[in-house]
């Protein structure tokens, strides 16, 4: 088996993904020399050029570096790519993001974050306590926290902290000593077909959590995993941990919302943290720092400064991100792209919110998932006070008929929805009264926030 230390060379094709970049980060943190290639130039792309990795955008194989030690790519690429093409007939050493993960995971014990919803969220909290706890892991991270301004947040700990992404199967590849699972929602029907499939799925990746660890997930999910599974886990020595508000080994109970901050108190054996203040709002986020408190407990970080390390977390960009428009009015960020998240996110912004209206902005993401979760997706929207829909991202896939935000559009019921283009949507705001303004979706609409928050900064209300 190929020894990461023996790398010292590595081609990403795909470098500017959020997780290939932290890979990428990762190799030149430990002295490595990285270069890779990307579609288009981005805030991230450029960020990784000032760390000092050389970076192209055009589809060239003459700016292949020769003889890498390793040629990483993500299932993201095209296989018409030119580069691809020409890489798979070098007879260069080559292994997917996931693979490489997997190679790390099996020389370092490691916590591996999994679920439909929630892993980086969840991820980036246990980073976040784990290094104010004095175990400064390394951490492989599928967004930016605020604290760090990063996907990898270096560290000399033995303890590594990555997602477990079940797209494309890829979490297989882990072999983490501790794992969470957050929820089992149907997503990536494109690749299971149906969400029996996605679970036995999920079964493989907990199922190589190793003999001594632990297996955290939440208290629901129980009946899905089902006895006789869990039964296996423990009988190979793996401990099972639940977790819930109220409900499950660790428990939370919300108390509610106090000077900007959810305020809970967290149980977990013969520990108990009392006034738990969390700067994220929402169920969901209580649940995600319950589960994280958990590991981070597990994992051997001391209870009694939890409390105040909690206090300080100051959240992820794109994750119920917060900014001021003035006149009391706000704009919040939110990745959400499943109906689930949605649901999660715009809940959370009317326990924030009371009383306000909410005006939501959603680009729908994934052909696929558009299909398979349109009724979701418009009854979860209709719960909006104002919902505007505009066009569909993409992403990797191809059109499918029929399928687009209007999909969406026809199957709700508020009458005050309606759609547009991006190129229209900074005009139609300045005419909106907006009290609450939600950017919603994982696709480029982030890329206009700042110019909306301008906008709307400029218009003065009567």
């Amino acid at each position: 088996m190929e020894r990461l230390d023996r790398m010292r060379r590595l081609y990403f094709l795909g470098i500017g993904g959020i997780g290939m970049s932290a890979l990428a980060r990762f190799f030149l943190h430990e002295g490595a020399e990285v270069s890779g290639y990307d579609r288009v130039e981005t805030k991230l792309t450029r960020q990784l050029e000032r760390e000092g990795m050389k970076i192209h955008y055009m589809d060239d194989v003459s700016l292949i570096p020769n003889e890498p030690d390793l040629v990483v790519w993500t299932p993201a690429i095209p296989d018409s790519l030119g580069e691809l093409q020409f890489l798979r007939a070098s007879g260069w050493p080559m292994k997917k993001r996931a693979e490489v993960l997997g190679m790390i995971s099996r020389e370092k014990p490691t916590a591996a974050i999994a679920g439909t919803h929630g892993k980086t969220t969840t991820s980036a909290m246990l980073t976040w306590l784990l290094h104010e706890s004095g175990i400064d892991a390394p951490a492989f991270l599928g967004g930016i926290p605020r604290d760090y301004g990063t996907n990898f947040i270096p560290g000399k700990s033995d303890w590594v902290v990555m997602e477990a992404d079940e797209y494309d199967r890829s979490f297989w590849q882990l072999h983490p000593q501790c794992a969470i699972v957050t929820s089992l929602d149907p997503d990536h029907l494109d690749i299971y077909g149906d969400q029996d499939e996605m679970i036995r799925s999920y079964k493989v990746f907990i199922g190589q959590v190793k003999p001594g660890g632990s297996m955290i997930y939440h208290h629901s999910l129980s009946n899905v995993l089902g006895d006789e599974f869990l039964s296996d886990l423990e009988e190979k020595n793996v401990r099972c941990i639940t977790y819930g508000l109220g409900k499950g080994d660790a428990q939370s109970r919300i108390h509610g919302v106090q000077g900007g901050f959810v305020v809970f108190d967290y149980a977990f054996r013969d520990l108990w943290i009392k006034d738990v203040k969390l700067r994220m709002p929402g169920v969901h986020n209580v649940l995600n720092m319950t589960a994280a408190i958990t590991a981070a407990v597990t994992l051997g970080a001391t209870g009694e400064r939890i409390g105040s390390i909690v206090s300080r977390f100051s959240g992820i960009e794109r994750r119920f991100e917060i900014h001021e428009l003035g006149n009391g009015r706000y704009l919040v960020s939110d990745y959400a792209h499943h109906p689930e998240e949605l649901k999660a996110a715009i809940g959370a912004a009317r326990q924030f919110f009371p009383d306000r209206k909410i005006t939501g902005v959603f680009q729908p993401h994934l052909y696929s998932r558009t299909k398979d979760f349109g009724q979701g997706f418009a009854a979860v929207l209709d719960t909006l006070d104002r919902p505007i829909l505009v066009e569909l991202y993409p992403a990797r896939e191809e059109p499918i008929e029929g399928i687009d935000s209007g999909y969406i559009l026809g199957m709700m019921q508020n009458t005050r929805k309606s759609g547009t283009t991006k190129k229209e949507l900074i005009d139609q705001l300045k005419d909106e009264e907006i009290e609450i303004l939600m950017i919603l979706g994982a696709g480029d609409l982030e890329f206009l926030v700042p110019e909306i928050i301008k906008a709307l900064q400029a218009r003065e209300y009567e």
